[in-house]
């Protein structure tokens, strides 16, 4: 199933709506990455696959385009990111 916009944007105000906008997108790309896969990963036809893969890694670029802006607005995301980068670096080396 699709996600749908987990919360009423008219209730969020300023940088928050900005932020909140973003992670929506970026939840919206995932969406769509996993659906393209998982319809790749379904097909026998060559061609569709194909194209449904590299549709699939466009939409990568647009979480990493969504992902940068929002470690522009979002300062705390930006250390939460880095705890967990070196959480997963202490636990498999």
């Amino acid at each position: 199933m699709l996600s749908g916009i987990p919360i009423k944007l008219d209730k969020i105000a300023g940088l928050n709506l900005d932020k909140q906008i973003l992670r929506d997108a970026i939840i919206a790309e995932l969406d769509a990455i996993n659906l393209y896969e998982q319809l790749a990963a379904t097909t026998q036809n060559e061609a569709l696959k194909k194209v449904l893969l590299e549709v699939a890694r466009e939409e990568k670029t647009h979480v990493g385009e969504f992902q940068a802006l929002l470690l522009k607005l979002d300062k705390e995301q930006v250390e939460e990111l880095e705890k967990g980068r070196k959480e997963v670096e202490d636990l498999t080396g």
